[in-house]
C-alpha cells in the first residue's frame, strides 16, 4: 500500500472513530509503529490530527480541512436529498456554476437527464465526473490546483468566473451562522465563491443540517447575496422565521417554506 493510500484510510478512521491508536494501526496495515507514528507526524504537520501518547485524536472542527475524498464520504445520504431537491430546480438548457464540494458531485449526478446543460467549475472531481456526458457544455475556470483538494483557486480562477453571466450558481459552505453569515475554512475558497455569485441570477446555497449554527475562518457572504438555500431536514422554527425574513426561500426533504 502507498503511503498516501494509508494516510487516506487513517483520516477515514479518525473521521468515524475520532482516535487512532499507533499500535492498532501497525496491525491493520501491515507496517512498523515507527512507520503509523510518521505519517501522523505528517497528519499533525497539516493540521488533520493532534498527536496523543500512544496515538492521535481529531481536531476540533477538522472536517472543513479534509482532503475531498474523506468529506465525500460524509452524511451521504443528505447530499442526495439535497441533489434531488436542486435538480427540481434545474432547466434543459440551463449555464450553471457549481462548486468543488462534494455535494456538488453528487449535484450533477442528479441532473444526467437534462439536457444542453453547460456547467462551470472549477473542481476537479466534477469535471472528471462529467468527462463522458454528452450533449453539454462542460468549462473549466482555470487556476492553481489546490492542495489536498481538488479545487482551482487564485486570481486565473476568478477571472474566469468574471467572463460568464450564468442562471444559476449552487455553492456550499462549512458554515451557516445567523449573526456571521456564510462561511468556509479557507480564504481563497471563499473568494472563487463570492465571484461565483456575482456571475449568476439565481444564487443557491446547498447546505446539509450538520452546517447550521456553525462559524468557520473565512466569510462569503451575507444573506442578502443568497436567493434560496436547500437543506436535506427541516431547519429549527427559529431558522426559518429568519429565512423567511430575509425573504430566502428554503427547500428541505420533501417540503417547501
Amino acid at each position: 500500500m502507498l503511503a498516501v493510500e494509508r494516510k487516506g484510510l487513517i483520516l477515514e478512521k479518525l473521521q468515524e472513530e475520532k482516535k487512532v491508536i499507533v499500535s492498532e494501526l501497525s496491525a491493520l496495515f501491515g507496517v512498523s509503529e515507527e512507520t503509523i507514528r510518521r505519517d501522523l507526524d505528517r497528519l499533525e504537520k497539516e493540521g488533520l490530527a493532534i498527536k496523543t501518547y500512544g496515538g492521535a485524536i481529531l481536531p476540533e472542527n477538522s472536517i472543513s480541512d479534509m482532503p475531498f475524498n474523506v468529506r465525500r464520504k460524509k452524511n451521504m445520504e443528505g447530499k442526495r436529498i439535497i441533489a434531488r431537491l436542486i435538480s427540481t430546480l434545474i432547466e434543459d438548457g440551463d449555464h450553471i456554476i457549481v462548486d468543488p464540494s462534494t455535494t456538488a458531485v453528487s449535484i450533477i449526478n442528479a441532473l444526467r437527464d437534462r439536457k444542453n446543460l453547460t456547467v462551470i467549475t472549477n473542481s476537479i472531481e466534477v469535471l472528471v465526473e462529467l468527462s463522458d456526458q454528452t450533449g453539454w457544455d462542460i468549462i473549466s475556470t482555470g487556476g492553481t490546483l489546490k492542495e489536498n483538494y481538488l479545487a482551482l483557486v487564485g486570481p486565473k480562477a476568478l477571472e474566469g468566473i468574471k467572463s460568464f453571466n450564468a442562471d444559476k450558481v449552487i455553492l456550499s459552505c462549512k458554515g451557516i451562522d445567523m449573526d456571521k453569515g456564510i462561511t468556509d475554512a479557507n480564504e481563497l475558497f471563499s473568494q472563487v465563491k463570492q465571484t461565483m455569485l456575482a456571475a449568476a441570477t439565481q444564487r443557491i446555497l446547498a447546505v446539509d443540517r450538520t452546517k447550521f449554527d456553525k462559524v468557520a475562518f473565512s466569510q462569503i457572504c451575507d444573506f442578502a447575496d443568497l436567493d434560496l438555500i436547500v437543506t436535506d431536514e427541516r431547519p429549527s422554527d427559529a431558522w426559518l422565521a429568519f429565512l423567511a425574513e430575509k425573504g430566502i426561500q428554503c427547500l428541505y426533504g420533501k417540503q417547501t417554506v
